[in-house]
């Protein structure tokens, strides 16, 4: 939702915000913006221009919409679904609407659509107490096929004509509440994925492990084997797309819904096959028994906390976004509410959306740059031409032939066309995506989305009769054609999305069920002599009987190709540093550290380390018997690092740096070892990043401990760093993690922030359980290097 002057909330700034502001003025260029729907200029040359939005963009329609899935309807409207929650809340409503329902012209201004089951309408197959939850949307054989995770356990199915209903439900539920064979995990928070020969898949798991198996036709139960994807420590939520030929898990791990201690995080691992091995940026496979890196989303400290549990969706010019909830921070919790299932605590997860970027293979929310706040470049929903053929006119078309309006009760008007064609009179230049719903009634029928007219025409057919997609430039024998088979199982008679890119002198094609980057057929034509530059309109066009609809020309999304720069050490302060390379055991006179609780019992200086003996003592909420050794930290923003070897077996031990002010308020990144939940006898070495403070709205005052986040895989020794900003406009100090394998190459994580109104100290912790040691080979502290 556009927010008016009164609704804005104030932008956060912070060291984050300085590196996008640098990235910004090293020129990387913003977007093409949103122009008016339904927009064509007879015979002109039509820009797209210029939008925005601000997060979250369901404020003042929502107070909360959790774990959203995202789709474009056939009528040209983007539907969001989320976890049955308050949504009205604040506006005097009690209780929650199951399966809530919002709608948008233009993927930033929403508007409250219904719900999927009403409180009176639960289904058979729910348990007394059941909830439901993260719904995932799909369009399947010719219907919107909505699954969705109930809170005992159990995925369950729904089907419509339309975005809205009427729904039907299925009397099974897709998988059972019980973990089946071959799959120990939480059976909730699915997503399907088409692959290109048809197959469709569901993913599914929560707490700790993902799966896959394929479905029959219409995801009418599974079949084969159950395969094991993914596994951590409160991974979830998985999602998956195919991009360039290659296939991405994205997921979050992490806690979800702590409030403002939610330590919610996208990630991602990529593999050749839907199957898997998915592997994450380090080349760690996501089944392995670690933490993972592959960060795609993570918290920056901008009044935003855990941001997570997503889908994709891609607007008319080609840009993926992401849509995902993320908690607001200083407003994060609502007053207990009574529902079906008793009263609850629960946390505000408004709606958000931000560009996703695809850099050197892998996707990234804002170029790294993490959640926005403030004015954002809005998505792409129209352009020289953005038609639904609403109001049943072809005024800024031409037609050739017999064309015809019709109307269908799951769509709204289209048009007709028996081997005729319709083009625009708009036109526009340079790199362009045009796009259509189409559908081939016909047995021996093409439906065709076109870009330009005569001999410079290009156009991308998806052909019944040959059973294929095929992109041809001009006609007759001196046509330049290219085709792919598209699956038996193709639904011709079913709505289709087909889109047409031309960047110079290429031309790729894709047609999906959904456009949910799930593609069943790509197509690439090089056309170098063709002059691709030039402006042209936009045209749907039949061989036999053929229906289109939604038909769409703007200018091509800019691909934003580096990432925002990575926080980097400055110049090395000594008195904040040690080397460990002295004869002065830290802690002693004349060393710069002191102890809390301490010394603590076999710590020595050995072979240039600090050596430490895990203890068997906590930093945990009222149990605050470890060590801490301290040493002062300097003024202003800093970055400090450590190299860190963890050297022990069995579970609950770690060991790494602390900023501490006391033992209710401090952030620590330490190397875990830890056991899955539904891994009896597992030990995962993590990287974990948590904090503990009082939680502000709580009376008496009292502290929390956060869900924590989860760094890229430790290795046999592992480099960590804190990035540390004075945010002095909120009173909080930012403090970002990274972690390392070799010393050189990081992997950024999110930010946790901590209330200013004490001192922090730079500190060292080894603990939890005796039968490890920790070696730190130094301790380094830099001023913070915003240039690079």
């Amino acid at each position: 939702m556009r927010l008016g002057s009164d609704q804005r909330r104030p932008v956060r700034t912070g060291w984050v915000a300085a590196f996008v502001a640098s990235v910004l003025a090293a020129g990387v260029a913003p977007l093409p913006l949103a122009a008016d729907a339904d927009a064509v200029v007879p015979d002109a040359v039509v820009p797209t221009t210029a939008g925005t939005y601000a997060n979250p963009v369901t404020g003042g329609v929502t107070d909360t919409f959790p774990d959203p899935a995202v789709i474009r309807g056939k009528d040209g409207a983007w539907y969001a679904y989320g976890t049955q929650n308050p949504v009205f809340n604040s506006q005097g409503e009690p209780g929650e609407r199951i399966l809530p329902i919002l709608r948008s012209t233009d993927l930033v201004t929403w508007e409250y659509a219904g719900e999927v089951i009403q409180p009176d309408e639960v289904p058979a197959t729910w348990r007394d107490n059941s909830r439901a939850w993260a719904p995932d949307i799909r369009y399947v054989d010719g219907e919107y096929l909505l699954t969705y995770g109930l809170s005992t356990g159990g995925l369950a199915v729904a089907t419509a004509p339309t975005p809205t209903g009427p729904w039907t439900h299925r009397d099974e539920l897709l998988v059972p509440s019980a973990p089946i064979d071959g799959c120990p995990t939480g059976n909730i928070d699915q997503a399907l994925f088409t692959d290109d020969d048809g197959t469709l898949y569901l993913y599914w798991g929560s707490y700790d492990v993902v799966c896959v198996s394929e479905l029959t036709p219409g995801a009418g139960e599974l079949t084969g084997p159950v395969t094991q994807v993914a596994q951590g420590r409160r991974m979830e939520g998985a999602y998956v797309v195919r991009h360039d030929d290659l296939y991405y898990l994205m997921y979050s791990d992490a806690g979800c819904c702590e409030g403002a201690y939610s330590g919610y995080t996208v990630k991602v691992g990529r593999s050749e096959s839907p199957r898997g091995p998915f592997l994450d940026d380090d080349g760690v496979d996501l089944i392995a028994e670690s933490s993972k890196g592959g960060y795609v989303l993570t918290s920056n400290g901008n009044g935003f906390v855990g941001p997570g549990h997503h889908s994709v969706v891609t607007d008319l010019a080609g840009q993926d976004w992401m849509a995902y909830h993320a908690i607001p921070a200083e407003d994060p919790d609502f007053p207990p509410v009574e529902t079906r299932n008793g009263v609850l605590n629960l946390s505000k997860r408004p709606l958000m959306i931000d560009r996703l970027d695809w850099i050197d293979g892998w996707p990234v929310v804002n170029a790294g740059a993490g959640p926005s706040s403030g004015p954002q470049a809005a998505p792409v929903t129209s352009g020289a031409v953005g038609t639904t053929f609403a109001d049943g006119s072809l005024d800024g078309w031409r037609a050739d032939g017999d064309v015809a309006v019709a109307e269908a009760p799951d769509a709204g008007p289209y048009v007709r066309l028996d081997g005729s064609s319709l083009v625009s009179r708009a036109r526009t230049g340079g790199d362009v995506r045009a796009q259509a719903d189409v559908r081939v009634p016909g047995a021996d029928g093409a439906a065709g989305l076109t870009l330009g007219t005569g001999a410079h025409r290009v156009t991308a057919w998806v052909d019944r009769a040959a059973g294929e997609l095929r992109v041809e430039s001009g006609h007759g024998p001196r046509a330049v054609r290219a085709a792919a088979d598209l699956p038996e199982t193709f639904g011709y008679e079913d709505w289709s999305v087909v889109t047409l890119d031309r960047a110079g002198g290429t031309y790729t094609a894709t047609v999906s069920a959904d456009n949910l980057k799930d593609p069943l057929g790509t197509v690439m034509l090089r056309d170098r002599g063709h002059p691709s530059g030039n402006p042209a309109p936009v045209g749907v066009t039949a061989h036999g009987r053929a229906d289109a609809d939604n038909v769409s020309l703007v200018a091509a999304a800019e691909p934003v190709t580096e990432r925002v720069p990575d926080p980097q050490p400055g110049a090395l302060l000594p008195d904040a540093s040690d080397e460990f390379d002295g004869d002065v055991v830290p802690g002693g006179p004349g060393s710069g550290w002191t102890w809390v609780r301490g010394p603590a019992d076999g710590v020595r200086l050995e072979d240039g380390a600090l050596a430490w003996p895990t203890q068997a003592a906590e930093l945990y909420l009222g149990n605050n018997t470890a060590s801490v050794l301290t040493r002062d930290a300097p003024e202003g923003d800093y970055l400090v690092e450590t190299r860190l070897e963890l050297d022990g077996v069995g579970v609950n031990k770690q060991a790494g740096l602390v900023l501490y002010a006391d033992d209710d308020q401090f952030v620590k990144l330490v190397h875990s070892q830890l056991g899955l939940q539904r891994k009896p006898g597992s030990v995962a070495q993590m990287v974990e990043f948590t904090k503990e403070a009082a939680r502000p709205t709580s009376t008496p005052p009292a502290a929390v401990y956060a869900a924590p986040m989860w760094g890229a895989a430790p290795g046999e020794a592992t480099w960590l760093r804190l990035a540390v900003h004075e945010d002095a406009a909120h009173d909080e100090y930012e403090v970002r993690m990274a972690s390392s394998t070799d010393g050189e190459t990081w992997r950024w994580g999110g930010v946790w922030t901590l209330p200013s109104d004490k001192s922090l100290r730079i500190g060292l912790v080894a603990m939890n359980t005796p039968g490890a040691e920790a070696r730190f080979a130094y301790v380094r502290t830099h001023t913070l290097d915003r240039t690079r």
